[in-house]
Parts: C-alpha cells; structure tokens; sequence
C-alpha cells in the first residue's frame, strides 16, 4: 500500500532564495526599462523634423531640376522627330526623282552606269567614280549631291534623336528618384510628428504661426517707414545727405514691387512640393510666379535662380525688397525678401507661404533681379 507523506513545508533558506530571485527579476526588469531610450522632447522633434524637411528640400529641388530638364528634352525630342520626319520626305522624292531618270534611260535603251551608281545604296562610291567616267550630267550630278547632303543630315538627326531619347529616359529615371526620396523624407517626418501628443502638435503650429505674425509686423513697419521717408524726402535727397540710403528704407523697384506684392497675395496658400502655383508652391516654385506676375521669367530651381542676377553678397544689410534670399551651401533654399529684415517664403511640406526672418537660415547668397 502507497504512503501518502505530506510534503515538507519549504525551509525559510529556500524561501529566502525565491524571495531573492524574485526581487533581483524585478531589479533587472527596472533596470531594463531605465536603459530603454527615452522617447524624445518636442523640442528634440522639431529639431529632427526641421532637419528632414531640409533634406526635403534639397531632394524637392532636384526633383524641379530633373523636371524642367525632362521637358525640355521631351520638347527637343519632339522637334528633332518632326525634322527627321521632313528630312525623310525630302530625301524620298530625291530617290523618286532618280527613279524616274532611271525609268527614262529604261525605255530609251537600257540603263547608264551613271545612273545605276546614281541609284546605288552609297552616293559617295558613286560620287568618286563617276569623275572618272566622266558621264554625269549636270542635273545628275546636282541631283545626287543634294541626296547625299539630306541623307547625312537625316542620319545625324536620327543619331541626336536616339541620344536624347536615352538621356529623357535617365532624366526620367533621376525625376523617380528624386520624388522618391521627398516622400520618404517627408513619411519619417509625419511618423516624428505623430509621437507627439496633439497638445504639443499645437504648441508648434502656434509658434511657427507667432514667428510668421511676428515677422508679418516687422515687415508692415519696414515698409510703413519706407513709405514715410519717400513722401518726407524723396529717396534722392535721402542719399544725397546720408551718402546712401539704408537698405530697409529702399522702395522696391517697380517689378519687385510687383513681384512682393504677387507673393504677398499668395500668404497662407500652401507648401506642395514641386508646385510652381496658382493656388500652391514649393519655395522656387514661389519666387518664380511671384516675378513671373511682374514680367520677369526666373529660372525653376533655387540653384538655377541663383545665377538669373547680380550677387549682392551674403550681407542682409545690403539686401533690397524684390532680392532674392538663397539659402544654406547647396542653395537649396529661397526667398523674397521684402525688407525690414524679412522675407516671404514658401518654407516646407506642412507649413504655408509667409513672412520670415531673412536670417533664420544661413544665408548662400543675396541676388538682385
């Protein structure tokens, strides 16, 4: 018959050894989590996020770039087609034109070897030997140097077509790549802004919103004081005085008056890259409306409109209303400066065209237009 012998009681050692264990797991899970990465400050965010847009940015203006560059090649494309197309026509009635010669010398007792050179697969062969045989007429002769002239400039023109088709399809191809990357800039962006709680979202769309209301102030005083100086004096006995008038009482020219005031209609119209307007821009694509709306075709890319005027330096003090303000080494950045130290911008996915700081970011280059 089986014992039925209660187990023994645990020992207080042993209880003391599972106690210890249990205490040292929960250490070592404390200890875990202390190590875990904090999540990040919204501070921290921002910091990441400005720099994602930035690098947003340098992607968005090589995306401009590659598509200004594929539609201009799509154009030259389409032009060298047309003209290979006309060459081909001009170059098969010059073969009908000796086919018929042919057809005549035919009925009238067979063909010459004049023309049946003429009518060989190489006008040059027949070029060179019918000097020696001294048997070309002079309209043979005219006929066929004029079907070896087209038939170069057909062959070259389909060798120029062929190589920009090929260079379209890179184009095409770098276009793809460019618009790639925004977007995979622009996703790790949202996934940053979307750790924060919608409380700290809106603490950074109201900062952003004072510092384009504070600058909005700024500028409106720059020009309210420009206006008075005008009216009191006149900008010419201003600088017959001071020397030189100083840069934030300037009046704009009458083209970059009519560009600032083209980009002023446009505050609070949205950033999408890639945009050239009406109703959305990217930064570029902004400063180029605006002066395209004054008469004054710019360039698409931030890089290339750096190059549309006179460098003026990197010195805000020097800048005047309608200059265009060209940021970070790269130059992928502009804006228009409207003076007071301000400009109008279109800034980054997310935010509006509006006032700025001139000087928030580090300044490339200050071009007069």
């Amino acid at each position: 018959m089986a014992s039925h012998r209660r187990p023994k009681p645990a020992g207080r050692a042993r209880v003391s050894i599972m106690t210890a264990a249990a205490a040292a797991a929960v250490a070592l899970s404390a200890q875990s989590g202390a190590h875990a990465d904090p999540a990040p400050t919204k501070d921290q965010v921002k910091e990441q996020v400005d720099q994602l847009n930035e690098q947003a940015e340098v992607a968005t203006e090589q995306f401009n770039g590659a598509q200004a560059k594929q539609q201009e090649l799509q154009k030259q494309v389409g032009d060298l087609q047309d003209r290979v197309a006309r060459q081909q026509s001009q170059v098969t009635d010059l073969q009908g034109g000796l086919a018929e010669i042919a057809a005549e010398q035919y009925r009238n007792g067979g063909i010459s070897p004049t023309v049946q050179l003429m009518l060989s697969s190489s006008p040059d062969n027949f070029l060179t030997q019918a000097g020696s045989l001294n048997q070309v007429g002079d309209s043979q002769s005219s006929a066929l140097k004029e079907l070896q002239a087209q038939q170069r400039k057909l062959d070259q023109d389909k060798s120029e077509a062929q190589g920009k088709l090929a260079e379209l399809d890179s184009t095409t191809q770098q276009l793809k790549a460019s618009k790639d990357e925004v977007q995979g800039k622009l996703a790790k962006a949202t996934e940053l802004l979307n750790t924060l709680t919608e409380q700290e979202r809106q603490a950074l769309r109201a900062a952003e919103a004072k510092s384009a209301a504070d600058a909005k102030a700024q500028a409106d005083a720059a020009k309210a004081n420009t206006d008075r100086a005008s009216r009191d004096s006149g900008r010419s006995s201003l600088s017959a005085s001071t020397g030189s008038a100083p840069a934030s009482s300037v009046p704009a020219s009458g083209r970059a008056a009519a560009a600032i005031a083209a980009a002023e209609s446009k505050l609070g119209s949205p950033y999408v890259y890639g945009a050239t307007g009406p109703s959305s821009f990217d930064c570029s694509g902004l400063t180029g409306w605006a002066y395209a709306q004054a008469g004054v075709t710019l360039p698409r890319t931030s890089q290339a409109q750096a190059s549309a005027g006179t460098r003026i330096g990197t010195n805000i003090a020097n800048a005047q209303p309608g200059d265009l303000i060209i940021y970070y080494s790269g130059m992928t950045h502009v804006g228009l400066y409207v003076g007071g130290g301000q400009i109008i911008h279109a800034p980054h996915t997310g935010a509006v065209v509006r006032y700025e700081s001139a000087t928030v970011m580090p300044i490339a280059a200050i071009v007069r237009i």
